[in-house]
Order: C-alpha cells, then sequence, then structure tokens
C-alpha cells in the first residue's frame, strides 16, 4: 500500500480508496480479514485513529463488517450494482474533464490523446 504524505487527498481516505480498489478488483475476495487495525497503523506508521477511519469509510459503503474480537472483513460483492457505481463515478469524471479540456481548448483527439497517455501511465505504474 503506497501512503503519499504530501497528497492533498486525507491518509485515511487513501487508505480506504486503495483498500476499496482491492476489494473492488477482486483481489480481496469475501470472508477475507482485513489487516487488524493496530497491525496496519504500525506497517504504514500512521495512527490507529487514520487506520480505523478508513475501516469505518469501507463499513459505510457496506463493502466491509465488524465482528467483534476478530476485526473487519469483506462482504460479499453485487457485481452488476458495483460496475454501474463506477460507471458513474467514470461518466462524472469525463464530463468534468471535458469540460476543462473545453476551458483550455484542447480539441478532441488532444483530449482523447491524453486519456490514452494517462491511462497507460496508469498501468506502467500499477496505481
Amino acid at each position: 500500500m503506497k501512503i503519499l504524505q504530501n497528497s492533498n487527498t486525507p491518509i485515511y481516505r487513501q487508505i480506504s480508496e486503495q483498500l476499496k480498489n482491492e476489494i473492488l478488483s477482486g483481489k480481496m475476495k469475501e470472508g477475507t480479514y482485513l489487516p487488524s487495525i493496530r497491525e496496519l497503523a504500525r506497517d504504514l506508521k500512521v495512527s490507529v485513529i487514520t487506520t480505523m477511519k478508513a475501516y469505518e469509510d469501507l463499513e459505510s459503503e457496506g463493502l466491509v463488517t465488524a465482528v467483534q474480537g476478530k476485526g473487519f472483513f469483506v462482504n460479499a460483492q453485487d457485481t452488476e450494482m458495483l460496475r454501474e457505481q463506477h460507471l458513474r463515478k467514470v461518466e462524472d469524471a469525463l464530463t468534468e474533464a471535458i469540460r476543462f479540456a473545453e476551458t483550455a481548448g484542447l480539441t478532441e483527439k488532444e483530449l482523447a490523446d491524453t486519456l490514452k497517455t494517462l491511462q497507460t501511465l496508469h498501468r506502467q505504474e500499477g496505481l
């Protein structure tokens, strides 16, 4: 897990987003227990409160469930519903990108080329 201290994104959000991506991509299967809050905090060199907030975010989204005395485990996911949620987020982000591109005077081809470049970089960096 990569935590960027100088990021504008809060650390707890970085943690929850990375775990969310692992859950939604299927890397973390249903029933898998997450690392304990203290263990993750120690490994990432962050506070227990930070990791607890990240886990609470995942729980509020229905991705994980807390089991008293055992920790948090991954819930079963409705893949079609999750796909729709992701599609909505992609559409929102691309709509915003189109507005910015229009403001900057980018052509449709320049915007498409930028997207392709970013996808390539994303795959190479494993982000």
